[in-house]
């Protein structure tokens, strides 16, 4: 086994010996050794002396100095970046200073970073950038943001009792610039104001009203607050709305909840009812008393026939109601109620006593 180093001197003993290495020693005059086969035979290549297209190529390659590819004549390496450098100062003109404005949206200008105008929707032309900037705000598009993100929120009432509440406060972009320069963080300015507002609200609120009929009225309150605080920070922000998505007790204390709500809807039923009941009363003495009148105007027109009639009818709505006996003058048959004589058997009826003595 030959190891690297006794292999090297083997190797540099046959080099020494065969000068010009396995090919000879590269002259095609010397004919002691093999000819190189890649020098030029003697006499020059056979057939046309033209170069080829491989010559051409690689002349072309190497240039004068033996560099890259040829430049064009009457093109230098100046002109080059001149020309590279104007096609990057167009397309950063054409990308800074001309701006599309949507339908929905106006551009706030600034001119080294100071307030200049407001674009209206189209395509607007400006100084490039950095002269001029130019950012886009969304004024039609209405946002929702959702409290608290997380499930509910406890709030503290008025009397002291905690509810869970969730709501969601409506609001769009009013002024792009007061928007813009006004406020550090518009959408976190919002948010907080919407949290505040709420729990100064509901701190004046009863738990009653909270989770029952004085949602609308709470909503409409902290709009206002929300409104005015966002005006004094001069925010550039519209509320469109506050809507409580939901305002319920605690959960340990939903039962309790429950069975004083169904109290109060049983309240608010008998109440119903006791003024059905007065309607319908009163209604009736309503009519009595044009009854009466119509009675009073007969009677200032025939007084006498009015006050028999009002007799008659009187008695008889009285005696209509009572078992009775009718006995006339002598000579007349008693006048007994037809239901009376009805129950009477006929073996146990009896003449009507006699009135008078014997002559």
């Amino acid at each position: 086994m030959i190891t690297l180093p006794r292999w090297f001197r083997r190797q540099s003993i046959l080099m020494n010996e065969t000068p010009g290495g396995p090919w000879g020693p590269g002259n095609d005059d010397d004919k002691s050794g093999p000819r190189n086969p890649w020098a030029v035979p003697p006499g020059g290549r056979k057939g046309t002396s033209k170069p080829t297209a491989l010559d051409e190529f690689l002349k072309r390659a190497r240039g004068a100095g033996g560099g890259g590819p040829q430049l064009p004549p009457g093109v230098t390496a100046r002109n080059l970046w001149l020309i590279g450098t104007g096609v990057i100062v167009a397309l950063w003109l054409v990308f800074t200073s001309i701006h599309q404005i949507g339908p929905q949206q106006r551009g706030v200008v600034t001119y080294f970073g100071r307030y200049s105008g407001i674009l209206e929707p189209g395509i607007r032309l400006t100084l490039p950038a950095p002269i001029v900037d130019v950012e886009k705000v969304d004024v039609e598009q209405v946002r929702n943001d959702d409290f608290p993100r997380d499930g509910g929120e406890n709030v503290l009432t008025g009397d002291r009792n905690i509810i869970d509440l969730a709501y969601t406060v409506r609001w769009r972009v009013e002024n792009p610039r007061d928007f813009v320069f006004e406020i550090k963080d518009p959408e976190e300015t919002v948010r907080a104001t919407a949290e505040s507002a709420m729990r100064a609200v509901v701190a004046t609120t009863t738990l009653n009203e909270a989770i029952g009929a004085g949602r609308t009225t709470i909503e409409a309150r902290v709009t206002r607050a929300m409104q005015q605080i966002l005006d004094d920070y001069q925010a550039g922000v519209r509320i469109q709305g506050v809507s409580i998505k939901q305002a319920s007790a605690p959960a340990s204390l939903v039962d309790d909840f429950n069975a004083v709500t169904a109290a109060q809807q049983e309240a608010v039923a008998n109440l119903n009812n006791a003024r059905s009941y007065s309607q319908q009363v009163i209604a009736h003495a309503q009519g009595e008393a044009a009854a009466f009148d119509k009675v009073y105007e007969q009677y200032k027109l025939a007084p006498e026939v009015t006050r028999r009639r009002m007799y008659y009818e009187t008695m008889e709505a009285v005696l209509g109601k009572t078992d009775k006996v009718i006995v006339e003058t002598p000579g007349v048959a008693p006048w007994v109620p037809l239901d009376k004589l009805r129950k009477v058997p006929d073996a146990q009826a009896q003449p009507a006593p006699q009135q008078g003595g014997q002559r």
